[in-house]
This record gives structure tokens, C-alpha cells and sequence, in this order.
């Protein structure tokens, strides 16, 4: 499971569909309704917030906006909440009214080297490839903090 630290619209479209999947798993893990991948650690940032299915859903949310800014159709009815029935409104930041979760400047450096390393082998030459190489920024959801990499971090640094 990954759960990119990093703004959706630095992943390729394997990256972000695979992400919106993975996310979605994600969420029906937090909402009770399965029983695998209970304690995989990628989740232990969302468990810590103090309404972790808001937070969860606001992620999927940013996803949704990302693909559907690049032609994709996700399926919203799939988000348990979504940013607009916690404000009452749709917000233009779909973060809104949700609390950011820290995320270590280590842990996002890791992420964009794993994340080059993964364009560089499935989409060399892609337009992908070529905003990934600007500068990381994160998604909405996240703020950067300094730290080395996240406790529950388990993938190998590329340049490690």
C-alpha cells in the first residue's frame, strides 16, 4: 500500500490510479469493513488524526480532482466523507475544515526519489517524468515538518 505524501499531480496515471485503489483500501480499513491490511503502517498517519475517516476522505478527494482535471472518471459516490458534507459546502481547497497532518521533510524526500526511480522505469520520456523533476510538493492534506523518514515508512530508499 502506498499513500504518496506527495501532490497527486506529480504521479504518472499508473501512480495515481494506483493510488486512488490503494486509498480506497485504505478507507475501508479505517471504517471497519475488512479485515486485511489492518495493520499496515501506511495507515498509522490517518488513525492519529481525530476523525481519521475525514481525513481519509479528503485525500481520495484531492485524487478525484486530480484525475478528473486530467480526463479520468473516479467514482466519488466511493469516498465514505467527503470534503463538502463536513463544511456543508464544496470547498475550493479540498482540504478545508480537515487538520493537516505533519509530514517529515525526510519522509517527503524519500518519496520523490522512490517516485523518480518508479517514472524513470515505467514512463521514461512522459510528461510525468518531466514535473517530477521540478521539485516535490505535497498533497493538501500533508505539511512539511523537518525530520528524517516516518517511523512507519517500510520501502528501501533508491538511493540507499
Amino acid at each position: 500500500m502506498r499513500l504518496w505524501s506527495l501532490h497527486p499531480r506529480q504521479l504518472d496515471r499508473q501512480g495515481l490510479t494506483g493510488c486512488w485503489r490503494e486509498s480506497l483500501l485504505a478507507q475501508a480499513v479505517l471504517a471497519g469493513r475488512t479485515r486485511g491490511y489492518r495493520s499496515h503502517p501506511q495507515l498509522e498517519r490517518f488513525r492519529a488524526q481525530p476523525a481519521p475517516l475525514d481525513a481519509v476522505g479528503t485525500y481520495l478527494e484531492v485524487l478525484a480532482r486530480e484525475a478528473t482535471a486530467r480526463g479520468y472518471r473516479f467514482d466519488l459516490s466511493r469516498i465514505d466523507r467527503r470534503p463538502e458534507e463536513l463544511t456543508g459546502h464544496a470547498p475550493t481547497d479540498a482540504a478545508a475544515g480537515v487538520p493537516r497532518i505533519p509530514v517529515t521533510r525526510g519522509q517527503v524526500d524519500l518519496e520523490w526519489r522512490h517516485l523518480l526511480a518508479k517514472l524513470a522505469q515505467r514512463s521514461p520520456g512522459s510528461e510525468a517524468l518531466t514535473a517530477a523533476h521540478s521539485a516535490p510538493t505535497v498533497h493538501p492534506l500533508f505539511t512539511v515538518v523537518p525530520g528524517p523518514v516516518e517511523s512507519w515508512e517500510r520501502a528501501t530508499d533508491p538511493e540507499g
